[in-house]
């Protein structure tokens, strides 16, 4: 590194750094103009996009009509073949707009609005989308590993409500992490839908709850089997992290799923192959739930029973029980159902 000895020396080195500054502010300058530029072609963008699906649900609309309500004119097999290429054709193009709007700036939905206010949260690039993703998902390898040396610790080692109010508050953060991590991925593209995403929301207000239940005769009644579920469930999740990470891998590679398709803690049809084994594991846990739903139905009957976060919990409980099982069973049928058909046409 240069260091000037001399007043000749750090004039010179003077001169450099003026010369150095108005270069960074000439890039600097070019580079707000094309901020400008790219703000102007992104409006434009979305406002063309917003047309062209208006446009294409009215012919969408007017073709089906065509077809369906106007029992005087008949169409011919030609006219048939066209309204077909056409409704085709609008769903690819449904589709890549879905592509391209991942890449634009959109409104935040309800819940990242009162979170986070109507900042934009769109990431531009591939490579900063895939670096969130691979951090969310690394991000829940870490917690899910903290987590269950946690409830470990809780159930088998030390038994203060402390540390059981210190583990209710960090399930209670983790979850409230995931809703909103994922609430941006969806906004960046990812097709993490459904019961999938709810079911946070479910478990951030269920560890709210056991953060608040006092401890007593009843807490205490329920502290083994809450922690011993914890240690199952925390299992479970590294089991599917370890392996659905591995699958989707190779089905990106094919080309069979999208590349930002997430871990989810359940099952999905990409799963069908390869991931069965997984199904007893999980079909346990959602029975599980209801053990735990059931178990703090029974304690709201009892008349001791003076605390709100009985039934609270058993209420969440049997939530993601009932959630967890027929989104399942959903998936499964639905894949044997297409199983066999294929097996039919063959």
């Amino acid at each position: 590194m240069f260091s000037p000895t001399n007043l000749s020396e750090c004039l010179r080195e003077w001169d450099d750094l003026e010369k150095d500054y108005q270069q960074i502010q000439d890039t600097h300058r070019l580079y707000k103009h094309k901020l400008e530029e790219v703000t102007k072609l992104q409006n434009s963008c979305s406002g063309a996009i917003a047309r062209q699906r208006k446009k294409l649900k009215e012919l969408t609309s007017s073709l089906k009509e065509c077809k369906e309500n106007n029992p005087t004119f008949k169409l011919s097999p030609e006219q048939l073949n066209s309204i077909t290429e056409i409704e085709e054709s609008v769903k690819d193009k449904t589709n890549a707009f879905s592509e391209m709007e991942a890449f634009l700036p959109k409104k935040n939905g309800l819940y990242l609005t009162l979170v986070l206010g109507n900042v934009n949260v769109t990431l531009l690039n591939k490579q900063a989308k895939f670096a969130y993703k691979d951090e969310y998902e690394k991000f829940k390898l870490v917690l899910t590993v903290i987590l269950f040396v946690f409830s470990f610790t809780c159930g088998f080692l030390f038994s203060y409500r402390v540390l059981d109010a210190l583990f209710n508050f960090l399930l209670v953060w983790y979850y409230c992490t995931l809703t909103i991590r994922e609430s941006i991925l969806i906004n960046n593209g990812s097709r993490i839908k459904g019961w999938w995403v709810f079911h946070h929301y479910v478990s951030t207000f269920l560890s709210g709850v056991m953060l608040t239940w006092p401890d007593g005769a009843l807490y205490q009644m329920f502290r083994n089997q809450f922690l011993s579920y914890n240690l199952y469930q925390n299992f479970v999740q590294f089991l599917q992290y370890y392996y659905q990470s591995g699958c989707l891998y190779r089905l990106r590679a094919l080309g069979e799923r999208h590349n930002m398709d997430l871990t989810v803690e359940g099952f999905q049809s990409w799963m069908w192959r390869g991931l069965t084994f997984l199904l007893p594991f999980l079909f346990f846990g959602h029975f599980w739930q209801l053990y735990n739903s059931i178990t703090l139905f029974k304690m709201f009957q009892l008349p001791e029973c003076k605390e709100w976060q009985v039934l609270m919990c058993g209420c969440s409980y049997m939530v993601l029980f009932m959630g967890n099982l027929f989104t399942t069973l959903r998936v499964v049928y639905q894949k044997y159902k297409n199983n066999q058909d294929k097996s039919k046409s063959v």
